[in-house]
This record gives C-alpha cells, structure tokens and sequence, in this order.
C-alpha cells in the first residue's frame, strides 16, 4: 500500500494517483492515455493539467466502486470477520 500523500505539487500528486491505480500500466489503460504520456507528466516534461486530475479521479472513484464491490462479495461469502480473519487483519 502507499502512504498518503501531502504534497499539493499536481506532478507528485499525480504520481502517487498512478501508483494507486496499479502503477503506470494500469493507470494509462484506465485513462485511456500512452504510458508514456504518464511518464512524461510525472517526470514533468508535460504539465499535469486540472483535466487530467479530474480524469484521474474518475477513475480513481471507479476503482473504488469495484473494490467496494469485490469487498462486498467476500463479506457475502465469508462474512466479515471471515474476511478480517484470512487476511491477517482485524
């Protein structure tokens, strides 16, 4: 997991927004844009523009909807302290 971020520099931002989304691979498939258009934003050789960001959070609420929903399925099978317990969590 990655540690929350602090920083309100747009490129670092959007970095870690990308390893959120799975690293660069997943993030561009996710965005719909080139890997190496992420690189580029996050190596700052382009700017990391508001759309951008607010594509990334589309997509980031996205993710969200689908783990939310897996998570949910697991607690349906398993029950919640049976999905705690199997993953070492409580």
């Amino acid at each position: 997991m990655t540690a929350p971020t602090t920083t309100h520099d747009p490129r670092d931002h959007f970095a870690h927004c990308v390893q959120v989304l799975g690293g660069v691979t997943t993030a561009a498939r996710r965005l719909g844009i080139d890997e190496r258009a992420i690189r580029r934003f996050i190596n700052g050789e382009r700017p990391v523009s508001s759309g951008l960001l607010e594509d990334t959070a589309k997509a980031l609420r996205v993710l969200i909807a689908e783990a939310t929903a897996a998570e949910g399925q697991i607690a349906a099978r398993f029950g919640a302290s049976g999905a705690a317990a199997s993953t070492g969590s409580a």
